[in-house]
């Protein structure tokens, strides 16, 4: 990619999405958690920031921030005592930013039971120390799959509902319209 002498951002190399993805996980302790020991929904979105970033992070090898995060449902309760599992993978690069989906899973050690808890996707740009944004050379590389290329960047009308909410909770595939790429809870 070819930069002239006013466009000072630094260049980012592409990489694989297998190199982005990431997990983690936290155990909701009474401190998160309102008065009926139910996960705060703005503790949980926190960690859905977190999970994004790390993927953001590992893709760009450089400092992220936020820009956007597109929706988010409670799908399930989160009681104190739960293991919360966040799996995040870097599913599209743009000219200066990407975006990062994150899958949540409760699991719940002492009935050996886990749920899909919330999805989300989150944009990040990456930035130098400077604060200017870094630009991703293209990729050669093909998406996995044709929704995930074809679908990214109309994500906001595919979410969108007449009354401004996404889908009843029937399940994820009413609420998020493509897969979040390379997120399974068996992986």
């Amino acid at each position: 990619m070819l930069m002239n002498d006013n466009d000072k951002a630094k260049s980012i190399r592409p990489r694989p999405v297998r190199d982005s993805i990431s997990e983690m996980a936290e155990i909701v302790l009474p401190n998160d958690a309102n008065p009926l020991n139910a996960l705060l929904g703005g503790r949980l979105m926190h960690w859905i920031d977190l999970a994004g970033a790390m993927a953001a992070h590992r893709h760009s090898r450089a400092y992220v921030v936020t820009a956007s995060i597109d929706h988010l449902d409670f799908l399930v309760p989160v009681r104190v005592g739960d293991f919360v599992i966040l799996r995040s993978s870097v599913n599209r690069v743009f000219h200066t930013s990407m975006e990062v989906g994150v899958k949540v899973w409760v699991e719940n050690y002492r009935s050996e039971e886990h749920h899909h808890v919330s999805s989300a996707y989150l944009t990040f740009v990456a930035i130098d120390a400077t604060e200017t944004k870094c630009r991703f050379r293209p990729s050669s590389q093909r998406p996995r799959t044709k929704n995930a290329a074809t679908m990214a960047p109309h994500a906001a009308a595919k979410f969108a509902a007449p009354n401004g909410r996404a889908g009843k909770r029937f399940g994820v595939r009413q609420v998020f319209s493509r897969p979040l790429t390379g997120l399974r809870p068996d992986h």
